[in-house]
């Protein structure tokens, strides 16, 4: 919501100033300028990335959109589910988790928090780990290294659209230019035309830098750095179940592993231990599930 506003209070800001100094509006309607700025920052975006960033790019920016969905809400309710899986887990045996893990879908346990069942690579990352440890040949450090190196390369395959968006924003100043530039020729092909076609043709060439600039420093720009913090967010929420997973797996009791991963959360969406001792004990019903 905040990026819908910011975008506004941009494009206000700009227009607005340019209209008190008396700027007139269809000046800045030039579509050969946009073309050839916006048609050379796709081609170079389908030249540097495969298909897989582009489709990444297209999803992960439109989520700059989007409402924060690691909010306190999400936690109490990600904490909760850890604490019954955790605690069917010291009840049972770990063994007991394998009927939940081989098919979560299916799950009595899992059925119950649906935000995790729709966000896959969480799942997949809770029951890998689980599965993992069922085995019982491995120590918990080593577990720890595994999952460090999974969270690694999920962080690599979401800084690619990050780095994508970030190297056309750093190239439309040059589109920019570019653009600019073929306005100046045409400027000069006209030169011996009416004084006002020359004027016309010389502010068309400078709407083509205009544009470069604005749209790198006001818009995709931003949006790349939008989308680095949404990664930043996404991993400490990752963190957040690597910590209570090792600490269960380690032996803790169930409530101290959530614990631990309570203790990961950012303090600026962490709830406090006695609201999620409360919550694991029965959902306030105050708290939507997210």
């Amino acid at each position: 919501m905040l990026s819908i506003i910011g975008i506004v209070v941009v494009i206000c800001a700009i227009l607005g100033g340019y209209l008190m100094e008396h700027g007139s509006l269809i000046v800045l309607m030039q579509p050969a300028e946009l073309l050839i700025i916006g048609g050379a920052a796709i081609g170079t975006l389908l030249i540097a990335n495969p298909i897989a960033v582009l489709e990444a790019l297209l999803k992960e920016s439109t989520g700059v959109f989007k409402s924060d969905p690691y909010d306190k809400v999400r936690y109490l309710h990600t904490l909760k589910m850890l604490n019954d899986v955790f605690s069917r887990g010291r009840k049972g045996g770990i063994a007991s988790l394998e009927p939940d893990v081989e098919d979560p879908q299916k799950s009595e346990l899992f059925k119950r928090y649906d935000f995790i069942l729709k966000d896959h690579y969480a799942l997949d990352f809770i029951c890998d780990t689980l599965r993992v440890a069922m085995t019982g040949t491995i120590s918990h450090f080593d577990l720890d290294q595994m999952i460090e190196l999974d969270l690694e390369v999920h962080h690599w395959e979401a800084s690619a659209p990050v780095v994508a968006l970030s190297t056309v924003a750093d190239a439309l100043p040059g589109l920019g230019i570019v653009a600019a530039v073929l306005g100046v020729v045409i400027t000069m092909q006209a030169i011996g035309g009416p004084p006002a076609e020359i004027g016309h043709k010389v502010a068309a060439a400078l709407v083509g830098t205009f544009l470069g600039v604005l749209l790198c420093y006001g818009f995709f720009g931003p949006i790349a750095i939008a989308m680095t913090r949404m990664n930043d967010v996404k991993s400490r929420y990752f963190n957040c179940l690597r910590s209570g997973l090792i600490s269960f797996v380690r032996g803790a009791p169930a409530i101290l592993a959530v614990e631990f991963s309570r203790r990961s959360i950012p303090a600026a969406v962490r709830p406090s231990f006695v609201e999620m001792e409360a919550f694991c004990k029965g959902i306030n019903p105050a708290e939507k599930p997210p």
